[in-house]
């Protein structure tokens, strides 16, 4: 991959909302290059999505966990097939394979805690090669994306003795 791109990768990655005009003065290139650079990089399906980070402690949004996978990879295919059937439930937001003592990290959002009992027993549990979880509810996230999120800290009033 040629410097433009991977300049205006790291722009976006920074801040989607950049217009192409915006992005060629912070890689010092022509709106026009910045333009074709970007179409080729959402053609080849490198630039797959513009996305916010939304600062989920300020509005009611549901239940996020981190579930914990371990499985059975699969002759010939591995871990693909089966990260493969487990990202495609609605559920699913996220699945990477881990190094470590899980294999798989598979990140949910569900309405309820119920709804994500539900998925791991009725769903998760169901597939054939998984042999065992472990799930994590996000309480609080301090930081997303590189963006560090209001704390508790900053709004309470300092005492100091």
């Amino acid at each position: 991959m040629e410097k433009l791109q991977n300049d205006i990768i790291k722009v976006l990655s920074d801040d989607c909302r950049l217009t192409a005009s915006e992005v060629a003065i912070l890689v010092n290139s022509t709106k026009e290059a910045v333009e074709e650079a970007i179409n080729g990089l959402e053609r080849d399906g490198i630039i797959l999505k513009y996305a916010a980070v939304v600062n989920t402690n300020k509005i009611e949004s549901g239940v996020q966990s981190l579930i914990e996978v371990k499985v059975t990879p699969q002759r010939v295919k591995g871990f693909d097939s089966i990260a493969a059937e487990i990202y495609h439930f609605d559920e699913v937001k996220s699945v990477y394979l881990m190094s470590g003592a899980y294999d798989l990290a598979v990140f949910v959002e569900a309405p309820s805690l119920k709804d994500v009992a539900l998925f791991v027993t009725e769903k998760l549990s169901c597939v054939g090669a998984v042999t065992s979880t472990a799930t994590h509810f996000i309480l609080k996230k301090y930081k997303n994306e590189g963006v560090i999120f209001e704390t508790e800290d900053e709004n309470r009033l300092k005492v100091h003795p």
